[in-house]
């Protein structure tokens, strides 16, 4: 399982930019309501960078920056032990969290959009390292002490994932492994799939109303689906 102890699983930089397109595809497809989705991509975030966001409406989130030096990752998980607002943490983030982060994802670290002061859990990956990098910590005990296996399991790769995850996430059992598969490989978009995706889902439409391909144009531009790269 992907953790901050354990991030064998999770993908290289290039690869997590890939899945992170492909799961807010998916969450666009399955979601019309940009507020209601947990999974959003911004290939224009701005010069030179790209953000792939995750929030699940209940507090927690990670937010993944891509420069050109690699990627930068926080999250935080409010129900966390190592929360800054943890029974006597007084707002302080968990030590080693930050203070090691590269000067090349300084800006990520500041970035008022991304809440530094609400981390419980922080990685990186320069496009010259062989793996990812975390700050030392001591970690107390506990299962998942900074929540970085529930909010980070999603990144694991594997269609099934995300096909179980939906089931429940926007109530959409139809959703097959194959479609789910589709869009990880970056395969074009085409109405049939987008019709047969959105099927029997109560989040699918407004007004019962179905969703076209071309209804998802302003998504797939946001996102910058495919990926040719």
């Amino acid at each position: 399982m992907i953790s901050t102890r354990d991030l064998s699983e999770l993908p290289d930089v290039d690869g997590l930019r890939r899945l992170l397109k492909s799961l807010a595809m998916l969450d666009a497809i399955l979601c019309r309501d940009w507020q209601f989705r947990y999974y959003s991509f911004n290939s224009k975030w701005a010069k030179g960078e790209r953000m792939g966001s995750m929030r699940d409406g209940s507090g927690n989130e990670f937010y993944a920056l891509f420069n050109r030096h690699g990627c930068y990752l926080k999250g935080f998980h409010h129900e966390s032990a190592m929360s800054p607002y943890r029974k006597g943490g007084d707002g302080k983030l968990w030590a080693g969290l930050i203070e090691s982060v590269p000067s090349e994802f300084t800006e990520a670290v500041t970035e008022p959009a991304f809440s530094t002061k609400d981390t419980t859990f922080c990685i990186w990956r320069k496009q010259t390292d062989p793996a990812w990098q975390r700050g030392a910590i001591q970690f107390p005990p506990g299962h998942d002490p900074d929540g970085s296996a529930e909010l980070l399991a999603i990144l694991d790769g594997r269609p099934e994932t995300y096909q179980a995850w939906a089931a429940d996430g926007f109530e959409a059992p139809s959703l097959t492994v194959e479609q789910v598969r589709h869009i990880y490989e970056h395969r074009p978009l085409t109405p049939e799939l987008v019709e047969a995706m959105r099927y029997d889902n109560p989040m699918a439409s407004d007004a019962g109303s179905k969703v076209t391909l071309a209804d998802l144009a302003e998504d797939v531009i946001e996102i910058g689906y495919p990926d040719a790269g």
